[in-house]
């Protein structure tokens, strides 16, 4: 007897949203499916069978776990996957860790062909509240507004807090690239529900309180880490076992230039997501968390997909003085406060 997803009908439409919507796959077109030894069934399958009844043509490569992330995971790259990823007319990536930014991904990309989402380690059950369990278009709205007006603050100061002890400070760089709503061109596309900060990298000071990391692994933190930043992170104040590995994940991230920048912060935005310390795409999407990436920036030599993340929670953030999240809840200005509450949620 077959057995039944726990997900039930919730995660047969977030995966149609994501292959139809998201993705806007069109019948005839090949759709990619990268995946791991770790990677959950129940989403593979759903995505699978998605992309078929969309009259896709879906392909499902599946790779021992990786060890690293990013070019840090060139060495374990099968020839057979980098091929095909150039010739895949659609790419959906489930590893964790993950794909983006390794040789093999920018070669795809550069191509020209691929649209590729992000999705590391997304299981059933984020694929079911991500794509599932909010309105995307009242999502997109949100963020995209949230996308323009740290465009607008270039050159601002930042501060960022957290009930925990988090409190650093930082100058807006240049915005990122707004996100489409569908990932209809060929290029890298990331599940919708967050929005990035780039700080002037010397500009960073303060101190951030990890509760969850993503370095080797993905992992909520027993204790949490506290790292210490003057321009470049200086140092991790606790000692463990822990600290260990994330002093290992920034040392490698730093590229010998011992821990690195802080290279980006962000908010989570979608309500419908779940912390759980086992999904870092989903957990990083909870309303007013940050992951805030750390090593070498992307743009620089040996720079890429390969750095460690530490996560906060319920973060505080103002910038140029005005408070725009407190404890995680969207307060300011009131145009976006107004649109977070229109964020609709899905039940079923």
């Amino acid at each position: 007897m077959t057995g039944f997803s726990p997900h039930g009908p919730a995660l047969q439409r977030a995966a149609h949203l994501l292959v139809t919507d998201h993705m806007a796959l069109s019948a005839g077109e090949g759709l990619l499916l990268t995946a791991d030894t770790s990677t959950d069934m129940a989403a593979i399958e759903a995505i699978m069978n998605a992309a078929a009844n969309a009259g896709g043509r879906p392909m499902l490569a599946m790779i021992p776990k990786l060890p690293f992330q990013g070019k840090l995971a060139d060495p374990y790259v099968p020839d057979t996957l980098a091929a095909a990823m150039k010739e895949a007319d659609a790419w959906i990536d489930l590893t964790h860790p993950f794909l983006a930014g390794s040789d093999a991904h920018d070669l795809a990309l550069k191509a020209g062909r691929v649209r590729c989402l992000g999705a590391g380690g997304v299981d059933g059950a984020a694929l079911a509240r991500l794509y599932g369990g909010v309105d995307l278009d009242s999502l997109f709205a949100l963020q995209s507004a949230l996308d323009e007006l740290i465009a607008k603050a270039e050159g601002k100061e930042c501060r960022v807090t957290d009930p925990l002890g988090t409190d650093v400070s930082f100058v807006l760089s240049k915005g990122t690239q707004g996100k489409r709503r569908q990932a209809n061109v060929p290029g890298m596309n990331t599940v919708p529900g967050s929005v990035v900060l780039l700080p002037e990298l010397e500009s960073v000071r303060g101190t951030i309180r990890v509760t969850a990391a993503m370095h080797e692994y993905y992992t909520p933190l027993a204790t949490p880490l506290t790292l210490e930043v003057d321009g470049l992170v200086r140092g991790i104040a606790e000692r463990g076992p822990e600290a260990a590995v994330m002093d290992r994940a920034l040392r490698r991230a730093g590229g010998g230039d011992g821990y690195g920048y802080v290279i980006h912060f962000s908010v989570g935005l979608n309500p419908a997501a779940r912390y759980r310390g086992n999904c870092f795409i989903e957990d990083i999407r909870v309303p007013g968390a940050n992951a805030i990436g750390l090593g070498k920036p992307w743009w620089e030599p040996g720079g890429g997909e390969n750095h460690p993340d530490g996560i906060i929670m319920r973060q505080t953030l103002v910038i140029d003085g005005k408070t725009i999240l407190e404890n995680g809840i969207i307060v300011g200005p009131p145009a976006l406060a107004e649109r977070a509450r229109a964020v609709q949620l899905i039940y079923s």
